[in-house]
């Protein structure tokens, strides 16, 4: 089955492609071009489409949005932005500056009809009518990270968060705006899929507004055959299109321990205690010699997706066990590298002998082999100093911050097991991770315990100890 991911990133690079199917492109030259967009597109395009596969599809130069740009002329331009009233009026500025010769207008979600005729507005005081020659609502408001998972929140932006649901002085008004971003987001996976859900969700809180409001938002596509984007789908899909995805849609209220868990597993960790966003994780490695004599921290980005079968492999494993493949790796890749170096000696290749062209066929081919794998070996040693590069600054944070023992113990708490030592003892413990990580060692046992006579002891404690530093 195609996966979301992957509808993704076609209907990227046909929105690339002048909103042309790739299948129809005759030419074996791409259309040269400009790709325009704001935070948002940037952030969806970024996990998905490589630099070099852009420039292979004819993105010449790609610019955000709200930059200074040159006029360039006789190019034409791909926007892929949000519908925004801030977007729009730049989008406005640039056809009144004449930036482009050919305007793709494409929008991340649908624009709604009073804006779409601030746009017309716009086009018509600058006399460039014509020079836009599509308008699309593309329905791809969401990040695909992986195969199996998405999501629903750019960088940068609180709009959709839990904190921005719960807090307490949040207007009807701001939730409503909240809920609906999240339907709007949630139609575009199902868009983009082409299949209508079967939804369910518990009564009673958020979740269960989320759902009425998408089921609304689909009822109503759906009675419009003529324009319904799935009825149209579905004709160019698969017999087994009549199956339907089950979307259960949960309130975060009821599980609160797990987002403040401390993990034990390669992907986890790297979010936990590095900065992991959109499949690219910054490491700080180690520190060299600045000019005033000091240390200079040194940072190195690290691009993890599909491509890497090593992440794909163990990004799902605990720590230990992926320090343990990354040197049988390293082992690996050591004993290829030697078999070339022997090889090239027998050759007499080191020595630049006369031997090397007198060997018989058999070498020769051996020679060929090794030669055509010396990509291959090249991309690994690449892999794995990444790898090592990362866990090398897991690593260092579990010794500092003894994330070890915080993730047993927390375990512990969350399976109701006993415990070998009190709270206390681990909260009034200097060396047992930062006041941050405290702080969620204390909530989640707050939250798993039934004896609320030992969280009230654990504050009572906390607040004696303060006095007396005090």
């Amino acid at each position: 089955m195609v996966t979301l991911r992957e509808k993704q990133i076609g209907a990227l690079k046909q929105m690339l492609n002048l909103n042309q199917p790739q299948s129809k492109l005759l030419a074996s030259e791409p259309i040269w071009k400009i790709l325009v967009y704001d935070r948002c597109g940037q952030d969806i395009i970024s996990p998905l489409i490589s630099i070099k596969e852009l420039r292979e599809m004819g993105v010449t130069l790609h610019v955000q949005l709200h930059s200074d740009r040159d006029p360039i002329p006789d190019v034409p331009a791909v926007y892929f932005c949000l519908p925004t009233e801030e977007n729009l009026g730049r989008i406005g500025q640039d056809l009144q500056n004449n930036l482009y010769d050919i305007y793709h207008l494409n929008f991340i979600s649908p624009i709604s009809r009073q804006r779409l005729e601030d746009l017309a507005s716009a086009a018509l005081q600058s006399n460039c009518v014509s020079q836009i020659h599509k308008v699309y609502d593309q329905y791809l408001n969401f990040i695909s990270l992986e195969d199996d998972m998405f999501v629903l929140k750019h960088q940068n932006s609180d709009n959709i968060s839990y904190y921005a649901i719960n807090r307490g002085e949040i207007k009807d008004t701001e939730m409503e705006s909240i809920m609906d971003t999240i339907v709007d987001c949630l139609f575009s996976v199902f868009a983009t899929l082409g299949t209508v859900p079967v939804i369910r969700s518990p009564r009673g809180n958020a979740a269960e507004m989320v759902a009425e409001k998408l089921d609304k938002k689909l009822r109503e596509n759906l009675r419009d055959t003529r324009n319904s984007l799935f009825l149209m789908d579905a004709t160019q899909t698969s017999h087994f299109s009549f199956q339907r995805p089950l979307l259960i849609i949960l309130d975060r209220n009821v599980d609160m321990a797990t987002p403040l868990h401390h993990t034990w597993t390669y992907q986890a960790l790297a979010h936990d205690v590095l900065d992991l966003t959109l499949n690219r994780v910054v490491v700080e490695e180690s520190a060299g010699r600045s000019a005033a004599g000091g240390t200079k921290a040194k940072t190195r980005a690290c691009d993890l997706d599909s491509r890497d079968k090593f992440w794909v492999s163990h990004k799902g494993s605990p720590f230990p066990i992926v320090a343990e493949a990354i040197q049988e790796e390293l082992e690996h890749y050591k004993n290829s590298e030697e078999e070339v170096k022997k090889l090239k000696a027998s050759m007499g290749i080191d020595n630049e002998s006369d031997a090397a062209f007198s060997m018989v066929s058999d070498n020769t081919a051996k020679l060929t082999s090794a030669v055509n794998s010396l990509p291959q070996l090249l991309e690994k040693k690449r892999l794995i100093d990444m790898h090592t590069t990362i866990a090398t600054g897991i690593l260092n944070v579990i010794k500092t911050r003894r994330l070890d023992t915080l993730f047993e113990f927390e375990e512990k708490i969350m399976s109701k097991a006993a415990l070998d030592r009190s709270i206390m003892d681990l909260l009034t413990d200097s060396e047992a991770g930062n006041p941050e990580d405290k702080m969620r060692l204390f909530i989640i046992y707050y939250l798993c315990s039934h004896s609320m006579a030992e969280v009230s002891a654990c504050l009572a404690s906390d607040e004696a100890a303060r006095v007396s530093d005090s």
